[in-house]
């Protein structure tokens, strides 16, 4: 499954993501800090959503009260119960 996301709250404007059998196999982010959401998404690929889910629920930038990587968490979220 593709599955697309706008995050709210965060600099990134977008995520997609394709999953399969619950493993995350390709994760995108469109802006948003180039390094770290790369990092992110190399490091969530061939991971169990919910694993992925549990690490990054949370995360917080600057007092946001969110992040990028929560913002993912919200998007496999999202996906898992579309």
């Amino acid at each position: 499954m593709t599955y697309t996301y706008i995050p709210r709250g965060v600099c990134s404007r977008m995520i997609q993501l394709e999953i399969e059998d619950d493993v995350i196999i390709n994760c995108q982010f469109l802006g948003g800090c180039s390094g770290n959401t790369q990092g992110v998404s190399k490091l969530v690929q061939g991971m169990d959503v919910y694993d992925a889910i549990d690490k990054l629920k949370g995360i917080d930038c600057g007092g946001r009260g969110t992040s990028c990587p929560d913002q993912l968490a919200n998007a496999l979220e999202e996906a898992i119960n579309s």
